[in-house]
């Protein structure tokens, strides 16, 4: 169990975990000039059942609150010290603000230095400290008065810590999520290498685990472990672990207080988190929109600026939605507490928990982004889950879920089987779930537009991909990957940019059906360089005009593909073309090729070649850079 004192300066912590431990845990030089704790301390107490009690003490001094923070961020249990012949006083209330602002609720006060004032003012200043309390995670915890110096109730709060660590002992449970350490030190010990410490925040590590450093992203392997100060196979969540590391990657890596180590696969890395975040009550006006602060989130600390995602600001006592824009990189996961605190550093303002550790760039504020925040804010992964699945129309990522709970793997695929989600393939490697009735839902109506389409226009070819797509009322990203489905399972078929059922068939009408017989047989799949509109008509000898009519409603009906005002292709051989410029941007070192290569390659002449990398620009195939273009879309995906 890890045990964090706090309070105000001079009020006795550090005599206190001296008395509880034996170990005096001011170990700097200027500490013991200075008679006061300026950088977190740590101190062990084995007890005679084997567990260990791991003591953080914190700084007291209003100048050491950065230090304060660091150490406070995972602990199981607090102290709150106040001294019995000073009372609560400004570092007092700030430091018990910390720890309500960072959720902690397990707690107990301790009235030190009894031995200096009489039974009167113990029982005022016990009084002063249960009030103090009134409101907070601490409210009704107990109060023990003691005096380190003379023994005092040292054996009764003796007594409620050994409770309470082997009742925590019996209780905890492994719950499946990711290794994470957050690191307060790091050093070099000779014959060792780099060994780094801190708080085991969540899951378990073991000697030989491939660990990595974030945001660094270096990978590590674990040499050796110290839990609680001892030699161990194993550190797990709720330790304090000093960690041996080796890597080849090690000595390009700077390894700062506020790194993280963690399990694999590396955590996501942003410079924005959205929160829920809560405003002191004690701030004399709201939290305003684009509030400079500084940030406070496990061992790190950095600058940046608040967003209010409702309203324009957070009133005092009230809470609220907000992104905080971070200057450094930050690493976290849902449910990480925080702490702001003011521009200069000089007190403490407000406090949250992590909702998203990667902020949405754009949109932050739109309705459906303030509701998937709602939904995140589930107290458990399957709940957000299934309030996300409700909630968005395209889809939830899968990958970006399972880090925001930190979640491994293999425990993320058992949540999503449980919750019946329909996981689906999305461009750059991205994978999208669903509701199984939802996807199935948007298939069947897909089927049914084809199906209207049918009905409509029996001549036609069938329905456009594109009209399609943007008729679903998903993302493009979302229809693609709909329509791809029901064409690999048999249920459309593409032809060039059309999809039918595979029971249709155009009908022509007799008049229409006699001239494609002829035209068919100079705008063939082989016809790479087909007639001109003039010189077509010429050859079949048929008005200029009344053969444009048809062959644009051959080119709806997906016979046909205009690619110019002039000329038509048979899509097979629009096809071929695109299959061109793929073969050119593969074999080329930075995926460009130009006009002259692809004129050269196709033989098809430059003007036309102008007007296909045209139409491909504008199909979607192709992008143009300067004189070049590359390839942005696969030529089955669009062409069939």
């Amino acid at each position: 169990m890890l045990i964090a004192t706090a309070g105000h300066v001079d009020h006795g912590k550090t005599v206190l975990v001296k008395a509880l431990t034996g170990v005096d845990t001011d170990r700097l030089p200027e500490e013991k000039e200075r008679g006061l704790s300026i950088d977190l301390g740590f101190a062990y107490h084995t007890r005679a059942d084997g567990a260990v009690l791991g003591f953080v003490d914190v700084p007291g001094h209003e100048r050491f609150i950065r230090n304060m923070l660091a150490g406070v961020a995972a602990i199981d249990y607090a102290l709150l010290i106040v001294a019995a012949d000073d009372g609560p006083m400004p570092q007092t209330r700030e430091h018990l603000a910390i720890l309500d602002l960072l959720g902690v609720d397990a707690g107990a006060a301790v009235v030190t230095k009894v031995d200096l004032v009489d039974d009167a003012e113990i029982a005022a200043v016990t009084s002063r400290v249960r009030a103090l309390v009134e409101g907070t995670g601490l409210e009704g915890a107990p109060v023990f008065p003691v005096s380190a110096a003379t023994g005092t109730g040292m054996e009764a709060l003796r007594d409620h810590l050994a409770t309470l660590a082997a009742e925590r002992r019996a209780a905890r449970v492994e719950t499946g999520a990711r290794f994470r350490l957050a690191v307060d030190r790091s050093f070099t010990v000779r014959g060792a290498g780099l060994v780094v410490t801190g708080a085991v925040f969540s899951g378990e590590v073991a000697v030989g685990d491939r660990l990595v450093l974030a945001p660094s992203g270096a990978a590590v392997r674990v040499r050796g472990i110290h839990a609680q100060n001892r030699t161990a196979p194993r550190g797990t969540h709720g330790e304090r672990c000093a960690i041996n590391l080796a890597g080849t990657e090690l000595g390009r890596t700077d390894i700062r207080r506020g790194d993280w180590l963690s399990g694999e696969p590396s955590p996501g890395v942003s410079q924005r988190f959205d929160a829920e975040l809560r405003v002191l009550a004690s701030e004399e006006r709201p939290l305003t929109h684009w509030t400079p602060v500084h940030v406070h989130a496990g061992a790190a600390s950095f600058t940046g600026r608040v967003a209010v995602l409702e309203g324009r600001n957070i009133a005092p006592g009230a809470r609220g939605l907000a992104q905080i824009v971070v200057d450094q990189p930050f690493v976290g996961v849902r449910g990480d507490r925080f702490i702001l605190r003011d521009q200069s550093a000089r007190r403490t303002i407000a406090g949250g928990a992590v909702l998203d550790p990667a902020g949405a760039v754009r949109g932050r504020a739109r309705p459906e982004r303030i509701a998937a925040l709602r939904a995140m804010a589930a107290g458990a992964p399957d709940a957000a889950l299934a309030a996300l699945l409700a909630t968005n129309a395209n889809g939830v990522d899968l990958d970006h879920f399972a880090d925001a709970w930190n979640l491994r793997p293999e425990e993320a695929e058992a949540l999503y089987e449980r919750a019946g989600v329909e996981a689906v393939a999305l461009p750059r490697g991205r994978r999208a779930g669903f509701a199984r009735d939802d996807w199935r839902s948007l298939l069947d109506g897909l089927l049914a537009a084809v199906r209207r389409t049918h009905a409509d226009a029996p001549e036609r070819a069938g329905a456009e991909s594109s009209e399609l797509a943007s008729g679903a009322g998903r993302s493009r990203e979302v229809a693609a990957a709909a329509i791809g489905s029901l064409v690999r399972d048999g249920r459309l078929v593409r032809e060039g940019r059309f999809l039918r059922a595979p029971e249709h068939e155009p009908r022509l009408s007799p008049r229409d059906a006699a001239l494609w017989s002829k035209v068919s047989l100079h705008l063939g799949e082989e016809a790479v360089k087909p007639p001109v509109l003039a010189e077509l008509a010429g050859t079949l000898g048929v008005d200029r005009n009344f053969l444009a009519l048809f062959l644009g409603r051959s080119a709806g009906r997906g016979l046909l593909v205009k690619v110019a005002p002039n000329r038509f292709f048979h899509p097979g051989a629009v096809r071929r073309l695109a299959e061109v410029a793929e073969g050119l941007a593969a074999a080329s070192d930075d995926g460009r090729f130009d006009a002259r290569a692809f004129r050269d390659r196709s033989g098809i002449g430059r003007n036309l070649t102008i007007q296909v990398l045209e139409y491909f620009d504008a199909a979607g195939l192709t992008r143009r850079i300067g004189d070049t273009r590359i390839v942005v879309r696969r030529a089955a995906d669009l062409f069939g």
